[in-house]
């Protein structure tokens, strides 16, 4: 269920700054992004899996979290991200 190298590396080219930024916030909001869309297919079809439920839930506040603060520091940038990344409905 983790992302593997080679998603994470085309994940870090397309939203970092360069291919060894895997520390920004928008690097880490599409990781997380990616990881959340995971979960979600794996608890359509398992329902009863309340860990999985539960780290999906934590992991669901750290992005949020992430993008509050992408949204105080980079306006423009947080409109594009959630745009590219087909979150906030």
């Amino acid at each position: 269920m983790s992302i593997n190298l080679k998603n994470k590396q085309d994940i870090v080219k397309e939203f970092g700054a360069n291919e060894k930024d895997t520390g920004s916030a928008e690097v880490q909001i599409a990781m997380y992004t990616k990881k959340i869309s995971e979960l979600t297919e794996h608890l359509k079809s398992n329902q009863k899996d309340f860990a999985t439920k539960r780290g999906l839930l934590m992991m669901v506040g750290k992005r949020k979290r992430l993008l509050s603060y992408l949204k105080s520091r980079n306006l423009e940038g947080y409109r594009e991200l959630i745009k590219k990344l087909g979150i906030r409905g």
